[in-house]
């Protein structure tokens, strides 16, 4: 905690000097932009930038109109203010667009290498994500762009995210709202003190909408925002082997996803430590409210997560190693979590169904699967402390249509899968309508409670391949479950304790 309370202060001692250099407020309308949603301002708004980051910093204001522009570049002590009522819109010329060659993305709005910058004002950045994406493949019909995944969605770092900042210090991001990114809507790659604060995300009009991506990055508070995302809400992620994220706080925000909540991965390069979140709300959300994967040689350890209220999403917890992309010299580590104060209701149906770029149906049907912690024969999940959690599950597992059993020759018949893309949905179906724990060491019950809504043929918990299993205070609710019927089946299971 002492280190989350360093690093609150050392945002704040940023917020009060970005506030001392900002001093003076220059108009991007003085250096020629015109906001009229049709003239393309990129030049103006850039000279401004380059003039204030060279006169000492301070504000660039676009205010009374929609700015278009295609990629700008934020300078050192320059905070880019966003009127209310005011938009930055994105070109939809894909020729207006830089693939940075030290970012190696593409994107609207970029920061490389630079100090003191921020966002604000309470105004929109809109990346026109799918009018421009579909210009691009335009473009890739007449043979002027290259598609190698030839799927008609051009490869994510070719498509215009809405922020990218690159190796920069001192970062506010406040009072805005992101729309319709073509790509990633907000990605801090190897960035440390970072505020992202009250900002409001609307990012599901087409493929790889992430509500925010935190990589290789550390001493990160993302507080009081609201994310509608069509891929995962909080995506952290590390594309370097030697990349360090840590000293993450997330406290007091709602998101929405066709994919996932809380995210760590899918690439898991380098370490990730001292993470917590507090005060979540995930809801309509297709997979995990919570998914912690190490599949590329990463460690991932000291997570907390405490506070979190999942409605109608499509599995609650999901932790998982892996060896997809993992190096003879790499052994991926995922230990030290603890997950309190969960509330969690998953649904029968889809949970993301009318909403765009849904979440994958090839993945459905399937009988509604369990949490589930698995990890690998030789990586085992460490030290999972799972406390004051209640999740209802809603039942109705048809064994006429798939059939899990959970005896021993059945267990060893469930596919490792450890090369594969780490999805809850992976194994389709699973032998417990609870818990699903296997490779794993050091695994805690305090007080969880967990109910099943209707008929469910499979028993409550299985654990597999488990050493250390301490349950106390677990409550497992079943109406409709036939007298004498086993909750939990433990197999190669030892240290067993229940209270």
């Amino acid at each position: 905690m002492k280190k989350f309370l360093g690093l609150a202060a050392s945002v704040l001692l940023f917020a009060g000097a970005g506030q001392a250099l900002e001093a003076a407020d220059y108009f991007a309308r003085d250096f020629g932009a015109v906001p009229d949603g049709f003239t393309v301002n990129t030049v103006s708004i850039q000279a401004a930038i380059d003039f204030v980051s060279a006169h000492g910093g301070g504000k660039v204001v676009l205010d009374k109109g929609d700015y278009v522009s295609g990629s700008i570049y934020l300078k050192s002590g320059v905070t880019l203010w966003i009127d209310e009522d005011c938009s930055l819109l994105g070109s939809l010329n894909p020729f207006d667009y830089i693939k940075d060659p030290d970012a190696k993305w593409t994107a609207l709005v970029f920061a490389v290498g630079q100090k003191n910058i921020g966002i604000e004002g309470g105004g929109t950045i809109n990346g026109r994500g799918f009018d421009i994406a579909t210009r691009f493949i335009d473009f890739v019909h007449l043979g002027v762009f290259e598609d190698p995944l030839t799927n008609d969605r051009l490869q994510e770092a070719k498509r215009p995210e809405n922020i990218h900042f690159y190796k920069c210090e001192g970062i506010v991001i406040r009072d805005l709202t992101l729309r319709d990114p073509g790509c990633w809507n907000q990605q801090y790659d190897k960035c440390r003190d970072i505020l992202v604060e009250r900002v409001h995300v609307d990012a599901k009009s087409y493929w790889n909408n992430d509500g925010i991506d935190i990589v290789d990055s550390s001493d990160v508070i993302i507080r009081d925002c609201f994310f509608d995302a069509a891929d995962d809400v909080y995506c952290f992620k590390s594309h370097s082997n030697d990349g360090v994220s840590e000293n993450i706080l997330v406290e007091n925000c709602v998101g929405r996803s066709s994919a996932n909540g809380i995210k760590f991965g899918t690439y898991t390069r380098g370490k990730f430590r001292n993470f917590k979140f507090k005060n979540i709300k995930i809801y309509d959300t297709y997979r995990s409210a919570i998914t912690i994967a190490t599949v590329d040689g990463a460690t991932i350890e000291d997570v907390e997560i405490d506070g979190i209220e999942s409605l109608h999403t499509g599995n609650p917890i999901f932790l998982r190693t892996g060896t997809r992309h993992t190096r003879d010299d790499q052994k991926p580590i995922l230990r030290n979590i603890v997950i309190k104060n969960m509330y969690a209701e998953v649904p029968l149906d889809k949970p993301d169904a009318g909403y765009s770029y849904e979440g994958p149906v090839e993945d459905l049907p399937r009988n509604v699967l369990p949490s589930i912690i698995y990890g690998n024969p030789d990586i085992k999940i460490e030290n999972v402390r799972l406390e004051n959690i209640e999740i209802v599950y809603p039942g109705h597992a048809d064994p006429e249509y798939a059939y899990r059993g959970s005896s021993k020759e059945e267990l060893d018949a469930i596919p490792e899968m450890e090369t594969s893309y780490p999805e809850f949905s992976n194994w389709k179906e699973l032998p417990a309508w609870g818990f699903y724990i296997r490779h794993a060491d050091g695994i805690v019950f305090d007080n969880v409670k967990i109910t099943v809504d209707g008929e469910d043929y499979r028993p409550a918990i299985v654990t597999d391949d488990v050493n250390g299993f301490r349950m106390k205070n677990l409550e497992i609710n079943q109406d409709t479950a036939p007298k004498g019927k086993k909750q939990i089946i433990n197999k190669d299971t030892k240290n067993i304790k229940k209270k």
